[in-house]
């Protein structure tokens, strides 16, 4: 089932249960959707392109809550942080950092990776290796350790 079928199926039960957090958010990942859909290419997206996108709106919601938590604004950071947790049903499962490490370490045998100079390269085979699968700040955290 496609992405768009699934944040329209989950809209119909979050307007059934009256559930404005959860509705908001789903109109968001429609929203961007169909913005996606019309602008450049048309047609319908990739799945990797709707991972990208959900991936896009998450990491928004994110940076927002943090600035919100900065200024001493939970009041603003609480709904910020609960669409997160809607959005993000609509991506892979998340790898934890162990295993992305794996990863890493495994990439930077393959290319024979020596210091930070390289690091260009270790996060783009390790980027599109794990796409949708991880944060790309957390596995940029990992590749800096691992180079440095």
């Amino acid at each position: 089932m496609s992405l768009q079928k699934q944040v329209m199926e989950q809209m119909k039960t979050a307007m059934k249960a009256k559930d404005a957090v959860a509705l908001e958010s789903l109109r968001a990942i429609k929203s961007a959707i169909l913005l996606a859909q019309t602008s450049g290419k048309g047609g319908e997206l990739s799945e990797d392109d709707e991972v990208k996108l959900v991936q896009k709106l998450v990491k928004q919601r994110k940076d927002s809550a943090a600035i919100f938590t900065e200024q001493g604004r939970e009041d603003l950071a609480a709904p910020e942080l609960a669409q997160v947790a809607i959005i993000e049903q609509f991506l892979p499962e998340q790898l934890s950092e162990e295993e992305i490490e794996k990863v890493v370490v495994q990439t930077i045998d393959a290319i024979g990776a020596e210091g930070m100079k390289d690091m260009g390269k270790v996060m783009g085979m390790v980027s599109k290796e794990l796409a949708g699968q991880a944060d790309g700040k957390t596995i940029s955290t990992i590749v800096k350790n691992k180079l440095s």
